[in-house]
């Protein structure tokens, strides 16, 4: 009895000593350097539930502010299963992205590829983003929305302005989600049957952000099992229609066209999957953090009496110089009488980090700041920790668009990462920018609005959610 009690205790001795090893590993991952200071968390799990307590508007998110007071503005964590470090500071940023061909390559947790698919341009590698990038300017790069999409832009603005008018209001998120996937979807893929599209048009509907934020939030899985259903059907949708275009040999225009004729390139880094998958992706992209950009936009415009005033002078000015007062906005106009109208987007953009996150993986050891960051490690760029720094935007909490005055507007640098950094800079960013200047446009210049329910803005370390914009709209008086 004695011996089998102390081989008892001796084996219970044992797991103990393999379990306070295993705990020493995981709080100390093995590295060939020094780490950033920092907590591993819980085993398995990490630091993952803090990672997602959401937080408030117009602050650093909580689970990056309180890590940067406690370590510094280079913190190591684990989150989603991934060891991680995480940046905020602006010198280190730039270290990261610039080193992005050779020390850097993107880097996800596990359910963005499920939801996106393994070959989109948010996962792949630099090369494969550049590729992708090239063939995406044909609808989304300056000579797409040059040639065609700001006139489908302007005519779909405008109508939907129209329409709401006569309504007396309606929620800016929601109602930009639905205009940009409307004329979007053609764009994509023309000439489906109305019964298809409509179809397609209810499963990408399902796809927003508002699962992530239920998802994330640990409310419920549900959401993420009707997200991959109708992703599963949207796919189905997309896929039928590249096979009928490709037995059909029909030209449309449209972007699946420009899809089939990559896949026919012998040199082409497309199979059917991930061009579907691109599809899909711009479908979402262009929708999503437009419209949610455009809410902020009109909140912080209808919260200063002063902006608005300065808007308004400018957009009656562009309709005073045309000679055809009832054309819509041209790209003349757009790239060179809206000096004022891209300094507001500028300050809202910068004051609304809609990513609040910017992720990228080390392909090696990489050496910053007298710390290693370990091959494999995902590294977190945190763009609004550089957006509030006093020392690089004065009063940074207060939106003043007058800070952007004489500066260039430049999309991706050290000091401003709305639309992301180095060479993976966002390929939609003049897409949403050229949105957000045609909506202001309209809605400033032919209509009276009053803001009815401020939104609702919860933000993560990882997705920024926006919902809830009311206002109240008229057909301008002083038109």
């Amino acid at each position: 009895m004695i011996i089998l009690w102390n081989l008892v205790m001796l084996i219970i001795a044992l797991v103990v000593i393999r379990m306070s090893h295993w705990l020493y590993r995981w709080s100390n991952p093995k590295c060939n350097g020094k780490l950033p200071p920092g907590a591993m968390g819980f085993p398995i799990i990490g630091e993952t539930i803090d990672f997602f307590k959401p937080s408030g508007f117009s602050d650093i998110p909580s689970f990056v502010k309180k890590r940067m007071t406690r370590y510094g503005p280079l913190f190591r964590t684990n989150i989603l299963g991934s060891k991680t470090v995480i940046s905020t500071d602006p010198d280190v940023n730039f270290q990261i992205f610039r080193q992005e061909n050779t020390c850097f390559e993107s880097g996800y947790p596990d359910i963005f590829y499920k939801v996106f698919g393994r070959d989109t341009l948010f996962m792949d590698a630099v090369n494969l983003h550049k590729y992708v990038k090239k063939i995406s300017t044909e609808i989304l790069g300056t000579e797409g929305l040059k040639r065609t999409m700001i006139g489908v832009m302007d005519r779909a603005i405008r109508d939907h302005f129209t329409s709401k008018a006569s309504q007396g209001s309606f929620d800016v998120r929601k109602e930009v989600t639905s205009l940009v996937l409307a004329y979007m979807t053609p764009k994509l893929i023309s000439n489906l049957k109305p019964e298809t599209q409509s179809k397609l048009l209810d499963n990408l509907n399902d796809i927003s952000l508002d699962w992530f934020q239920s998802i994330f939030s640990l409310s419920t899985w549900k959401s993420l099992i009707k997200v991959l259903k109708s992703r599963g059907e949207a796919l189905q949708v997309m896929k039928d229609a590249l096979r009928m275009r490709k037995e059909s040999k029909e030209k449309q225009g449209d972007f699946l066209n420009t899809m089939l004729e990559e896949l026919e390139k012998e040199d082409s880094l497309f199979d059917q999957g991930s061009a579907i998958d691109l599809i899909f992706l711009l479908s979402f992209v262009t929708r999503e953090g437009t419209s949610g950009c455009t809410a902020l936009v009109v909140r912080f415009i209808s919260k200063n009496p002063k902006v608005l005033a300065e808007l308004k002078r400018e957009h009656k000015a562009i309709v005073e110089n045309r000679k055809d007062k009832e054309a819509g906005v041209s790209w003349e106009e757009y790239r060179h009488n809206m000096t004022f109208t891209n300094m507001v987007i500028n300050e809202s953009l910068r004051l609304s980090n809609t990513t609040p996150l910017l992720f990228r993986k080390a392909v090696n050891d990489v050496e910053i700041k007298g710390y290693t960051i370990p091959a494999g490690w995902i590294v977190g760029v945190a763009p609004a920790a550089v957006h509030y720094d006093p020392e690089i935007y004065e009063n940074p909490f207060e939106f003043n668009p007058w800070r952007w005055k004489g500066k260039e507007m430049v999309w991706g640098s050290k000091t401003f990462m709305a639309f992301g950094g180095g060479v993976r800079l966002c390929v939609g960013a003049e897409f949403a920018r050229l949105q957000m200047a045609i909506f202001i446009h309209h809605l400033v210049t032919y209509y009276d609005f009053s803001l009815v329910q401020d939104c609702e803005v919860t933000r993560t370390p990882f997705l920024q959610f926006t919902k809830g914009l009311l206002i109240n709209i008229s057909q301008s008086s002083t038109k």
